[in-house]
């Protein structure tokens, strides 16, 4: 997250044998019956896997699995599009078509999430650059004015913080929602702009939310290296009262900064939060206007060259957006 937005021109999307033979032994025909009967089975869940996982991953990505089962179901490396007006998303059955349709969730109902409403919020838009007078107008966050919300940093490549943010919070949604949880977002990259930061407050507040968290990346110096999690601080001023979320927000701010040590490697800031990795803050009206339990976590510093490399590493976003689901499954299971 940065409030000093790069110029457009810097804005360039960054999307940018024979099987083998089996030895032949007499008197063992049964064998080698079942066997063939073996390979094509093998060789169509290896085509599956490498569907699923899609070029350019390292690794299969982890899912959560129910407590006394086993997963065997990979989340989609990016999601489909889903709506944007904070119902309830879309199926997360990997696709390469994204399908507008609005649908229950996968898993909403039935996992150990059943019941529970997550409302993922992916920092800024990619199209606010476009919109520079629409995201420069004034909202109210309580305590005082700010702009209804920024363009976001990059890489010094030209991979956005609004890239980064949407395929980090589409993977979230895979795991969640295979969990049980019934997951809606702020955005999903199909608006024009926004939505202001107090509008992301209200949708989260809307939906009940048993939690909230907001995908940023920081834009910091060169050498500022690793992550943090955004807490809200007391604040009672103007419409902003965060004092009944205050102590539950830490509590989920903890769990996910913990959880993301574990499962990314990546340490905490070195140049905010003193080495905790947690930040406490009273200007961000997209925590000021909150009444449910929320945080912000800057995943890395999209400025220095060693943390770009992990941010722009699609194995490396799977394990952001893992680290940080299970910090927010052990918060709703508490």
């Amino acid at each position: 997250m940065s409030y000093a937005g790069p110029d457009p021109d810097d804005f360039d999307e960054c999307y940018r044998g024979d099987a083998p033979q089996e030895g032949r032994r007499p008197g063992r025909r049964a064998v080698l019956v079942t066997l063939a009967a073996l390979v094509p089975t093998a060789l169509a869940g290896w085509l599956v896997f490498q569907a699923v996982s899609g070029p350019g991953e390292s690794e299969p990505p982890r899912v959560l699995p129910a407590p006394g089962t086993s997963s065997s179901t990979t989340p989609s490396p990016t999601g489909s599009a889903r709506p944007t007006d904070g119902s309830p998303s879309a199926s997360a059955t990997p696709s390469k078509k994204p399908s507008h349709k609005p649908s229950e969730p996968a898993g909403a109902g039935d996992g150990p999430l059943a019941g529970k409403v997550v409302v993922i919020d992916p920092g800024h838009n990619p199209g606010n650059f476009r919109h520079t007078a629409d995201i420069n107008q004034s909202v109210n966050v309580g305590n005082a004015s700010k702009e209804c919300d920024t363009t976001g940093t990059s890489t010094n490549s030209g991979y956005t913080e609004a890239t980064f943010t949407l395929d980090v919070a589409r993977r979230m949604r895979a795991i969640l929602e295979r969990q049980g949880a019934t997951v809606k977002f702020t955005q999903d990259g199909t608006r024009a702009w926004g939505p202001c930061v107090d509008e992301r407050a209200q949708i989260g507040n809307k939906a009940h939310a048993d939690a909230v968290v907001s995908v940023h990346a920081d834009g910091s110096a060169a050498g500022n290296r690793g992550f943090h999690v955004i807490l809200p601080a007391s604040v009672h001023a103007g419409g902003a009262d965060t004092r009944p979320i205050v102590a539950a927000s830490k509590d989920l701010g903890e769990r996910i900064a913990g959880r993301f040590v574990q499962v990314t490697g990546q340490p905490p800031s070195n140049y905010i939060g003193g080495g905790t990795g947690l930040d406490t803050r009273s200007d961000l009206g997209g925590l000021n206007m909150s009444t449910v339990p929320k945080v912000f976590i800057e995943c890395g510093n999209m400025r220095d060259s060693q943390d770009a490399g992990r941010l722009t590493s699609g194995s490396w976003r799977q394990k952001a957006a893992e680290g940080i689901s299970e910090g927010i499954v052990s918060f709703l299971r508490r």
